[in-house]
């Protein structure tokens, strides 16, 4: 039983004809049913930051429908603010939401913000309003996975994102080969594993995504926690499996 969407992630295909070519490349290359999601480019969130790049998001967007049905969350990755930038998370609210409700309906999108304290409820109510999803990341800094939930429901559209980024400089101090696992990460996956066990519940569909950085080689990161959401999953259906047979011998 499939629990959890592990598709492809990629970065900047280019600009304009180059962009389109790659993805055509990519569309042909891979099987029937296989999602990519992709980066919106980095001179939307970083270098203009959502200002005046209406062209830019427009040849995106026309090169990412390129792949059809094989197209699936777009994410809007932006990197931690200091306040030269913006005072404070509302600033960000007041550039985030026209551009929120300029976005194609018929297209999924997911927001990662590095900023931890502007996890406020107007920034989760403003993507929920939009039915954008609030990308879930693993790195140092940011919330374990069950602090994302204390405060509020993360869970702001009709999927889910996550991302298990880790700690880039300290990996990088131990290897720059990224072919088997430098770091133990069964612990995280496993409490990731409980979480998303309860969104899976609820019919959320999830995409999850797991870079080199994070253990040393994304392909054994990926498949851990396919193994922990199976038993997960598995473990859940024969409790209530049993639960109901309890309930029926006392009818």
């Amino acid at each position: 039983r499939q629990t959890a969407n592990i598709t492809g992630a990629v970065g900047n295909a280019g600009q304009s004809h180059q962009a389109k070519t790659t993805v055509q490349g990519w569309a042909s290359k891979t099987p029937e049913g296989f999602i990519f999601a992709a980066k919106i480019p980095q001179v939307i969130t970083h270098e203009k930051v959502l200002v005046d790049c209406d062209a830019e998001f427009k040849q995106f967007i026309e090169a990412m429908d390129i792949l059809g049905e094989k197209l699936g969350p777009l994410l809007f990755q932006f990197g931690y603010f200091n306040r030269t930038v913006f005072r404070g998370v509302n600033d960000f609210l007041a550039r985030l939401r026209p551009f929120l409700k300029k976005l194609p309906k018929d297209h999924r999108f997911a927001v990662e913000i590095r900023n931890k304290n502007w996890l406020v409820p107007q920034f989760i109510e403003t993507l929920r309003e939009r039915g954008v999803a609030l990308a879930l990341i693993d790195q140092s800094w940011m919330p374990r996975p069950a602090q994302w939930f204390e405060k509020f429901d993360p869970i702001t559209a009709d999927f889910t994102y996550v991302r298990w980024l880790g700690d880039r400089k300290g990996i990088e101090e131990q290897t720059k080969t990224w072919d088997r696992v430098i770091v133990d990460r069964r612990a995280e996956l496993s409490e990731w594993a409980e979480i998303l066990g309860k969104v899976h519940k609820r019919k959320i569909q999830i995409y999850a995504y797991a870079n080199n950085h994070y253990a040393g080689f994304s392909p054994a990161t990926v498949e851990m926690f396919r193994d922990l959401m199976r038993k997960q999953v598995t473990t859940e259906t024969c409790n209530r499996n049993r639960d109901a047979d309890q309930g029926q011998l006392f009818k």
